[in-house]
């Protein structure tokens, strides 16, 4: 015979995803840093932004769960800290201008008072995740259907493909000269020097090739303006960084398929979870008109489409006079606010990193990061 049992009602807890990291561990910050630019080289950045690590707690700093947001206000400041954030990736830099002091008194100072007294370090990758192959323009563009993509403004190699700038070749008829040219050329700093035979006029000859910086390039030039009895048949020339696959500035989309203006509203809505966005038409463009190249640039786009011929372009914001040039020339301009047009890529970011990162760390979304615009 079976005891009957008595079922005791018991409450359950549930505990925010965020906080559930026991099956995580610890990743060292350098050793994490290394990751994100093995990720999205912070090379791919332009010249004037302002990326990397922005605040660093002192080390050692471990990292167990990465708070990922497109701007730090102080509101999402507050919700980093109480979700035990150890380090922000923030899109936006909060620091970009030159602080020349840190106090109380603005944002951007208590910023960085709260991240250093609560042990948090703060990083930015901005514009290196706008050019990055799988970054924030490619993000944009899959709302638009199926399309071809690349850069409008593709990136070089942080590198050239040969140690200096430029190649020096130069001809060498006796093997005397010879020697004293590849003695003198080796003596001088940052030259990488080759040679091969080679046959001119039917003569013999040894064809010198270097390698050379601009500085090093007037060294050698001089040495040889004052030897040109050794050598003949100089050619300069200025070596090129490659370009790099897939990665640049803005997206020049092109669809398989024409579809109309309207249809193409509809697509950019519902990937950016918008019910409005801000529309310029074309010269002579209705919302039937036919869209097949959509030129593209998450945020402030208008350096970037100046000049690119398309049907339509899409970004976050342009100036009015830049909305105009286009609009003249017939082509449609739509805007949706800065961030809205690259907030959403950090859903994809977060599962990008999860995978980069193994799942060593624990990697959260801001809940309280928007558009500070809206409308009303």
């Amino acid at each position: 015979m079976l005891s009957s049992a008595h079922l005791v009602p018991t409450s359950v807890r549930l505990v925010p995803s965020w906080i559930c990291s026991s099956s995580r561990s610890f990743m060292d910050l350098k050793a994490l840093l290394s990751s994100l630019n093995d990720f999205a080289s912070l090379s791919f950045a332009e010249s004037w932004d302002n990326v990397g690590l922005l605040v660093e707690p002192s080390p050692p700093h471990t990292v167990n769960t990465l708070f990922l947001t497109n701007d730090l206000t102080e509101q999402v400041m507050e919700e980093a800290l109480q979700k035990k954030a150890d380090l922000i990736l923030s899109y936006h830099p909060p620091i970009f201008r030159a602080m020349k002091h840190v106090t109380w008194k603005t944002w951007k100072e208590r910023l960085v008072i709260r991240a250093l007294e609560n042990r948090v370090a703060i990083y930015s990758p901005h514009t290196a995740y706008d050019a990055a192959p799988q970054g924030v323009n490619n993000w944009l563009a899959k709302g638009l259907g199926t399309c071809t993509t690349r850069p409008i403004h593709p990136s070089t190699a942080p590198n050239y493909p040969t140690e200096g700038a430029h190649r020096l070749e130069f001809s060498v008829n006796h093997t005397q000269d010879l020697n004293k040219v590849m003695s003198a050329v080796k003596g001088i700093g940052d030259v990488s020097v080759t040679s091969f035979a080679a046959r001119c006029d039917d003569e013999e000859q040894t064809r010198v090739s270097l390698n050379c910086t601009q500085t090093a390039l007037m060294q050698v030039l001089a040495f040889l303006s004052q030897n040109r009895q050794l050598y003949q048949k100089t050619e300069i020339l200025s070596l090129e960084k490659p370009l790099l696959l897939d990665t640049g500035m803005g997206r020049l989309c092109t669809l398989d398929q024409s579809v109309s203006l309207a249809t193409m509203i509809e697509r950019i809505k519902e990937h950016l979870k918008l019910s409005h966005l801000r529309l310029a038409l074309g010269v002579g463009k209705t919302l039937e008109s036919p869209v097949k190249i959509v030129a593209l640039c998450a945020g402030s786009g208008g350096s970037i489409l100046q000049g690119v011929e398309a049907d339509l372009y899409l970004t976050g914001e342009m100036s009015h006079h830049d909305v105009l040039d286009a609009a003249s020339k017939g082509i449609n301009v739509i805007l949706c606010e800065h961030s809205n047009t690259e907030r959403g890529f950090l859903s994809d970011l977060q599962q990008m990193l999860g995978v980069h990162l193994e799942n060593k760390i624990n990697i959260i979304l801001s809940e309280t990061d928007r558009d500070p615009l809206h409308v009303v």
